[in-house]
């Protein structure tokens, strides 16, 4: 996921009109990275508790006892205000405000107050992994478009069946570690509604991605592939019942869950190679 996040990012700067100096993209892209990196070690901080229970999380450095708690709150404080204030200097302050609240959001908003609060918490706190390709774009452009607020779109209403597929066969996790996560909350058959009903939310918006000055028809045709394969992945979870889930171990939610990492790493890699070759501008 963090290495989606920097590729997101770098394809927002790499499309953005009127481009940027190699260094300072570089630079910017170096930046975001960093942002990220410090959003993760804010986060394992606070979440150490929680890490410990789930098998998911329990070898992460903290709770595994290679990094000390005060370390990891240091690491994550430190290079956030290094990852701002270079981005700030070296590309505008526009850019540089979009990574300090990404940072934020993730952080305090959803590692601290959503996480643990609603079963919500990963709609509204997708938006931290949904703001990359905005930072990028603001780096060479200092603005926001259409454009940039669609590559935003995509990445929002991707992550709840990206994050919720993995919830349905790492429910037990959740549930010891009393995270109020979907099928914690409401069970695995209303979460299975919920990653289906996500996969129609989230087509338009790729498709009207695909019908801007950064589109075209190598993208759309990109995007109407993977659109139809989630859309059909999202339909066979749906029509699953936990029997055969269980039988299979949760073979179709894990398929899924792969399917979800290629989904959105195919779309902007389509963009990039779009730009490339030129697109409907």
């Amino acid at each position: 996921v963090m290495s989606l996040v920097v590729f997101t990012a770098f394809v927002g700067l790499l499309l953005a009109p009127g481009g940027i100096h190699p260094v300072i993209g570089a630079i910017s892209i170096l930046c975001i990275a960093v942002g990220a990196g410090a959003s993760g070690a804010l986060n394992m901080w606070y979440d150490a508790d929680i890490d410990r229970v789930m098998s998911r999380t329990a070898n992460r450095p903290i709770p595994a006892g290679r990094m000390d708690p005060s370390h990891a709150l240091g690491l994550g404080v430190v290079l956030s205000a290094f990852s701002v204030l270079l981005l700030g200097l070296a590309a505008n302050w526009l850019a540089a405000g979009l990574l300090a609240f990404t940072i934020f959001f993730y952080a305090v908003i959803y590692t601290m107050w959503l996480k643990r609060s609603t079963p919500q918490n990963i709609v509204i706190g997708g938006a931290a992994g949904a703001f990359p390709p905005m930072i990028g774009w603001a780096c060479a452009t200092g603005g926001i478009s259409v454009e940039s607020l669609l590559m935003f779109s995509l990445t929002f209403f991707w992550t709840p069946p990206h994050f919720w597929a993995l919830a349905l066969f790492m429910k037990e996790d959740y549930h010891n570690a009393g995270v109020p996560m979907l099928t914690v909350t409401h069970g695995r058959p209303a979460t299975r509604k919920h990653i289906f009903a996500y996969t129609l939310v989230l087509a338009p918006f790729a498709v009207a991605l695909g019908l801007t000055s950064i589109g075209g028809p190598l993208y759309l045709a990109v995007a109407l592939v993977f659109i139809a394969l989630f859309i059909l992945g999202g339909w066979r979870i749906l029509r699953r019942t936990e029997e055969q889930a269980q039988q299979d171990s949760y073979a179709v939610e894990k398929s899924f869950f792969r399917l979800s990492l290629y989904y959105l790493a195919a779309h902007f890699a389509a963009l990039a190679v779009q730009a490339t070759i030129g697109g409907w501008a």
